[in-house]
């Protein structure tokens, strides 16, 4: 589970980040990148986004979204996540074809989205 401290959590953060329009796609994610922080201390928080487009069911969009998670604090422990280092935000969305993925699948779009910032 990602700490609290690493989570984006309230509206105004989200809105924040997508406003810069900073963003790299593939087939099944889209992750949007905040700005630069000033202050080197404070973490990187990630906020996760699976809409109900994508499935009706609530289990299965949780379900996405701790597999996201999952390889978000997977990085993040390995020291993988230098594309994020400097940002303040990052928002990673699911894409509707994300249902059909198994986890090798999304873990590789993640990390081939990543290698782009």
């Amino acid at each position: 589970m990602l700490q609290k401290k690493y989570r984006l959590k309230n509206s105004a953060a989200f809105s924040a980040t997508f406003r810069l329009k900073n963003c790299k796609s593939n087939d099944l994610l889209v992750i949007y990148c905040g700005k630069d922080k000033n202050n080197p201390n404070i973490p990187t928080k990630a906020g996760f986004v699976v809409s109900k487009k994508i499935h009706k069911r609530a289990v299965k969009r949780n379900k996405i979204k701790r597999r996201l998670r999952e390889i978000y604090c997977e990085a993040q422990k390995k020291n993988l996540m230098t594309a994020f280092e400097n940002s303040l935000s990052v928002i990673i969305i699911a894409k509707a074809k994300i249902i059909d993925a198994d986890f090798s699948q999304i873990k590789s779009a993640f990390y081939d989205l990543t290698e782009q910032f």
